[in-house]
């Protein structure tokens, strides 16, 4: 099977300007594509964790990934899909987060080593910031603001759920900003394919235009899917907030578990979208019911965490789960350190100690967990919400546990 009917297969694609040209460009390797991704944080997230695995398909049959990183358009932040405008990060902030993005993207693509090495499928990394920083303001308006339509930007997807509460003149912007970015590498690296999220069709397609009006050139875009569970939610976020690819921000055990606990109806689908397990497998695996599916989200979480932590953390991940589920050995299990500061007269609460030990955001959420009967201690219940701690009884384990799914092993 080539990549292509691959990707499609794995329901990876979901919108493409001209199927033939592409699918013949990718087939034969001859795609050097780029996607953008905006340092809006200091770590990668699982969205951009589909988009990294697309390059790294993509590069294995043979075509040239150019990862583009928002030193520049992270300066304005793309309006698309959002209610509100993003807060305006300094330059400092932004290149301490292209800083952590670099470190993170080498696990995942075989990036160029030497200028002898460009002609090859190894990938190369650039930033918008070297050509958008610098641009003259009468200079852009005259040349590149001349070929967009405002009727026609207006009209695009990526605006609309942003005009009850006002779409700024500064993230108007953006879809130029991001179309001069395609124009530039298209000229500067033959870059003639751009990838992207579903949501980023408009300013994808405004790209493609671009280069037709300024080099009477063809170029492509291909939009991925988005990551939705079976309620059409964004897959990816907690309740704390998004499912990180830094360790020290996602724990490999958090990562493994949110994977773990997926949906019976979404299992297949990430499987197929996000790991690279053979289609004839997966395939395998859809007759799969009942105590087989839980199997199934066991080889899910494993082989995500492999991708992202390499193996030995998912191997320890895998056997924290089996220990707190069967009572065995706490060696792997996530670990949270008191420090004298969270004791009080030699003593720390229960509330206390929840929201010390990161399974509690305040104390009335731990007290209402206590109240609901969802807080045990060495696999003994806790009702008593002003049940207090001494030192000693963290010299052996402690396993603190919120609920069916959190929980951790409490040290000094």
């Amino acid at each position: 099977m080539q990549i292509y009917d691959e990707l499609t297969a794995r329901g990876l694609i979901a919108q493409v300007t001209d199927e033939k040209e592409i699918k013949d460009l990718v087939n034969e390797g001859r795609a050097k594509f780029y996607i953008g991704f905006d340092p809006t944080a200091d770590s990668l997230h699982v969205g951009h964790f589909m988009a990294l695995c697309l390059m790294k398909r993509l590069q294995q049959a043979g075509n040239k990934p150019i990862a583009l990183l928002g030193g520049g358009t992270g300066m304005i932040g793309d309006p698309s899909g959002r209610s509100d405008m993003r807060q305006m990060m300094t330059k400092e902030t932004i290149q301490h987060n292209i800083d952590c993005f670099i470190k993170q993207m080498g696990r995942f693509i075989d990036f160029e080593e030497s200028e002898a090495d460009k002609d090859t499928n190894k990938a190369i990394m650039v930033n918008n910031a070297d050509w958008l920083l610098d641009l003259n303001y009468i200079e852009m308006l005259r040349d590149i603001g001349a070929h967009f339509s405002v009727n026609r930007m207006l009209a695009a997807e990526c605006y609309k759920t942003r005009w009850e509460k006002g779409l700024t003149f500064f993230e108007f912007n953006y879809m130029i900003m991001q179309s001069y970015d395609f124009y530039r590498l298209y000229q500067d690296y033959g870059c003639n394919m751009q990838f992207g999220g579903d949501d980023q069709w408009s300013n994808m397609l405004a790209g493609t235009e671009l280069i037709r009006r300024k080099l009477g050139k063809d170029a492509y875009a291909m939009t991925i899917q988005l990551l939705l569970n079976s309620e059409g939610k964004k897959m990816g976020k907690t309740v704390g907030g998004a499912v990180w690819l830094d360790a020290d921000k996602t724990s490999p055990y958090e990562f493994y578990q949110y994977w773990r606990n997926v949906g019976d109806a979404d299992v297949l689908k990430c499987i197929k979208m996000l790991t690279f397990l053979p289609l004839e497998q997966i395939d395998e695996m859809s007759a799969w019911e009942g105590a087989k599916l839980n199997e199934a989200k066991d080889i899910l979480a494993y082989e995500l965490t492999t991708l992202v932590h390499g193996e030995d953390e998912a191997k320890k991940a895998k056997a924290a789960a089996i220990a707190v589920f069967s009572g065995g050995s706490s060696e792997n299990m996530p670990t949270e350190t008191l420090s004298d500061e969270d004791f009080t007269d030699g003593q720390i609460g229960i509330l206390q100690l929840l929201v010390a030990a990161n399974l509690c955001t305040s104390r009335n959420e731990a007290r209402r967990a206590i109240q609901q009967g969802g807080v045990s201690v060495n696999g003994e219940k806790v009702a008593d919400e002003k049940a207090a701690y001494e030192k000693d009884a963290f010299a052996e384990d402690f396993i603190l546990r919120k609920g069916k799914k959190k929980f951790c092993k409490v040290t000094l």
